[in-house]
């Protein structure tokens, strides 16, 4: 049976990345944006790192353009936009499809661990709703990624504990990453 640690990815330099360096570590896998409404989560996520990388804390930052378009440019592009504009120092990845046969298949992994469980409360869950129901009538009943910034909660012994839609207010979420490390 596989573990989250036998995955491995590609870095945007084209290294291939072994999620078996995460091994004993809280980590948050997260598909991100340069050009979504979400994109400003990347600030967040880079205070997170900051405040509990020293106590065993690592972001996987995995871009997609599946989502309206929404991640255009090349690799080295997307990279200089996430540290010029929001310093990020976390690990990012080539740019890689989350949902459909061309999909990672560590994402495949993730959704099996934690299918989707709605966008919550709120305005933007709401508008989120009404979007998706647009693109995907029967979006509430499979797992696949909605959209940007869907984060995946990883604790120390490699479960799949958490899964944060792009909606999810970003306190809870440091709230619960704490209470792993």
């Amino acid at each position: 049976m596989a573990t989250i640690y036998d995955y491995k990815v590609t870095q945007a330099n084209g290294e291939e990345f072994s999620l078996e360096q995460f091994q004993d570590k809280v980590f948050l896998v997260v598909n991100t944006a340069t050009g979504c409404g979400f994109t400003p989560q990347y600030k967040e996520l880079e205070e997170m790192y900051e405040k509990y990388h020293e106590r065993g804390f690592e972001i996987l930052d995995i871009p997609c353009n599946q989502f309206a378009g929404q991640t255009p440019g090349t690799d080295e592009e997307i990279h200089q936009f996430c540290t010029l504009k929001y310093h990020t120092q976390f690990t990012q990845m080539k740019k890689s499809d989350v949902n459909g046969e061309n999909a990672l298949p560590l994402f495949g992994y993730l959704k099996e661990q934690q299918g989707f469980q709605g966008f919550g409360k709120g305005v933007k869950a709401l508008a989120m709703s009404a979007m998706m129901k647009k693109i995907d009538k029967d979006y509430k009943n499979n797992p696949e990624i909605k959209w940007n910034f869907t984060k995946f909660l990883v604790d120390r012994q490699g479960n799949v504990v958490a899964r944060f839609e792009p909606t999810a207010d970003m306190s809870k979420i440091d709230a619960q990453v704490a209470a792993l490390l």
